[in-house]
């Protein structure tokens, strides 16, 4: 046994699980973190329910605003609130392990080769295929995060304040969360 969660203890193949599951989506993060919305839905709402789509999200907004890398935060929410601290170390390994490896590996041959023709086709390619990742995630979490008239008008306001204008994403999300803190606020007291 390892820790306790809930009352519930947490063994050495539970943390491997979880450091395996998002080494997975570590793999595959090529494009920074929003690429690998699509794989970590799949992996952690859908197949091992570590979270729902909602609380994904929710981490992934948070994890915007706090200093580090995206996919690390998330992961260290997910890993947090499934296992605690060693839920929260499984998570972040398992997610930077592929990329630190895939670095290296980079970092000692990329030089020789990247002049080739070949080499850059391929990456060429990886480019094509993040930008779809990105667009398929920006449209499931628009789907699920944009409910109302407000949800549009923040969305709106968001996207032209930081892809236009280039506001960063940070002073955006609190500026959206104020919103809709006030938005609920003002919904209620017209209900009463």
């Amino acid at each position: 046994m390892f820790a306790k969660n809930a009352g519930k203890e947490t063994t050495v193949k539970e943390l491997f699980e979880m450091f395996l599951t998002f080494a997975k989506v570590g793999v595959m993060t090529f494009g920074g973190g929003y690429a690998m919305l699509p794989m970590l839905e799949r992996e952690v709402v859908g197949a091992k329910k570590w979270a729902t789509s909602e609380e994904l999200l929710n981490y992934f907004a948070v994890g915007q605003c706090t200093p580090g890398i995206i996919a690390v935060n998330t992961a260290t929410f997910i890993g947090y609130k499934n296992r605690k601290i060693p839920g929260a170390v499984a998570a972040t390994a398992g997610v930077i392990f592929p990329s630190l490896i895939i670095i290296m590996v980079i970092a000692a041959f990329l030089q020789n080769f990247a002049e080739i023709a070949f080499v850059q086709h391929a990456f060429a390619g990886v480019r094509a295929v993040v930008t779809a990742l990105i667009i398929q995630a920006v449209v499931k979490f628009f789907k699920s995060g944009v409910k109302d008239i407000t949800g549009f008008v923040i969305f709106v306001l968001a996207f032209i304040l930081a892809g236009i204008i280039g506001i960063s994403s940070v002073y955006v999300v609190i500026g959206a969360l104020i919103v809709g803190l006030i938005a609920g606020r003002l919904g209620r007291c017209k209900e009463q």
